[in-house]
């Protein structure tokens, strides 16, 4: 398994879910992030929801992975 993996490509319009080692920076994801699942045009994915930003969405993110102890599932916004 990857240190970041994709899981899903799309949640909502804005955001998209990975899974990733709990010590994964908000750079090793969003490189990822923009690899694996390009936007169109210019727009990259921008910022890694861990919840510590008051405007993250209240959606229970980030939140432990249930099937890999030492990973979290996160939101990535666009």
């Amino acid at each position: 398994m990857d240190r970041v993996e994709m899981t899903k490509a799309w949640v909502g319009v804005l955001h998209m879910q990975v899974c990733a080692v709990d010590v994964a920076t908000d750079e090793e994801i969003l490189a990822v992030c923009n690899r694996d699942n390009p936007l169109h045009g210019t727009s990259r994915w921008k910022r890694v929801v861990r919840g510590d930003d008051p405007n993250d969405p209240p959606v229970g993110f980030p939140g432990p992975c249930d099937d890999h102890p030492g990973r979290t599932h996160l939101l990535v916004v666009w």
